[in-house]
């Protein structure tokens, strides 16, 4: 929730927390309030696809870089329509964006959104307050909207958990379009759209496939009706938990054998429909720089991630489950969490972080080419049938 104004920058500021810690600063962007869940994202860069991407719905993103705004802003970034997150906390704004690609600033850009931000603050302490206590509501009051602090504080306190939200379908395109093929069309995939990137039907287009995005109420007759060769299950906010339409929609696909490619949010509802639980994250893993194993190959790779839910499976052991084989073929080697699922008896698999890389390294991209080759190997076993 946001209500704001405009025009009236460098107002005082603070960040309230949900157990009462308060820092002080001053306005960044537009000035009113704002509430969310408070994370922390660790990239450099990248601050405009981290601001448009879906998954960030409902929360207010630290940045832990200590200057940002330098690159302003511009119009090509964009990983969707609009700004997601619901505030924005940084310690030193750029004072002039200086980028050849930059149309204004950051800030600007902040206020014509009506997006409620605070600046000049301690960002390092409050990373570690989060890293300590975990990622909690919060809410950023500015000009006239500073109150007395226990009545901020209450209100923080009475805002909705980010356990149990169910957010996909506030951020998912309500109608079905086509992202078509860069070249020659090799293959159709019906991509469900749980709070998709921009980056990653692109990705799927440079590789010959004719995207179809689908909304995430799609059922399976929708998914079907555009005759795909693959599924695609993106990314998106919220508990996993409460996303059992989607859940239904994997199983009618796994249960049709069909090509199964999921990212973020795709691979917790992979996880749910192979009967693996979800849990929350104390602080979750938001950034750029996060270095994850292929177990398949032992390859480490720098990826981007942006998720405070993972998938509770066992790392040690192949899982039998109702579609066979499965076992955990990626790891977060920082603290273990589950990073990716693949099946062993048929073409499915899925990766918790951002193979598209918007922003961020591109040490991932091969796993499209991975989603591109299952489905030529399928396809090539139906024609010799």
């Amino acid at each position: 929730m946001t209500t704001s104004t405009r025009g009236a920058s460098k107002a005082p500021a603070v960040l309230v927390l949900e157990d009462g810690r308060i820092f002080r600063g001053r306005s960044y962007g537009a000035v009113g309030e704002t509430f969310g869940e408070a994370v922390f994202s660790t990239g450099m860069t990248g601050y405009q696809e981290t601001l448009t991407d879906p998954s960030y719905d409902r929360q207010i993103v630290v940045a832990t870089a200590p200057q940002i705004g330098n690159t302003g802003w511009n119009d090509e970034d964009d990983e969707s329509s609009r700004i997601w997150v619901s505030g924005y906390v940084v310690r030193d704004p750029a004072r002039v964006p200086s980028n050849w690609r930059a149309k204004r600033s950051l800030d600007d850009e902040l206020v014509a959104q009506d997006i409620v931000g605070i600046s000049g603050i301690d960002t390092r302490a409050l990373t570690r307050h989060l890293r300590e206590r975990g990622s909690m509501r919060a809410g950023i009051f500015s000009g006239e909207a500073i109150a007395a602090e226990p009545e901020l504080v209450a209100r923080v306190q009475a805002q909705p958990h980010m356990k149990g939200a169910s957010l996909y379908e506030e951020v998912a395109t309500k109608e079905a379009y086509v992202v078509p093929a860069v070249g020659e069309k090799k293959f159709t995939v019906a991509a469900i759209d749980l709070g998709i990137k921009g980056m990653t039907p692109h990705r799927m287009a440079e590789r010959g496939i004719e995207v179809h995005v689908l909304p995430a109420t799609a059922t399976a007759e929708d998914v079907y009706a555009v005759a795909p060769d693959g599924v695609f299950f993106s990314n998106g906010p919220g508990d996993p938990a409460t996303a059992d339409g989607p859940v239904a929609l994997m199983t009618a696909v796994l249960e049709r054998r069909t090509p199964l490619f999921g990212i973020c949010f795709g691979n917790q509802i992979l996880g749910r429909a192979l009967g693996f639980g979800t849990y929350k994250l104390k602080y979750g893993h938001r950034g750029i720089n996060q270095p994850v194993q292929d177990r398949t190959t032992g390859k480490v790779e720098v990826t981007a991630h942006n998720h405070g839910f993972a998938v509770d499976a066992p790392l040690d052991k192949v899982s039998e489950t109702r579609f066979g084989r499965v076992e955990v073929s990626h790891v977060c080697l920082n603290d273990n969490v589950v990073e990716g699922l693949q099946l062993l008896d048929q073409p499915a698999f899925s990766v918790q972080y951002h193979p598209e890389a918007a922003a961020g390294p591109h040490d991932a991209a091969y796993l499209f080419d991975r989603f591109t080759s299952l489905m030529n190997t399928v396809l090539m076993e139906g024609q010799r049938a």
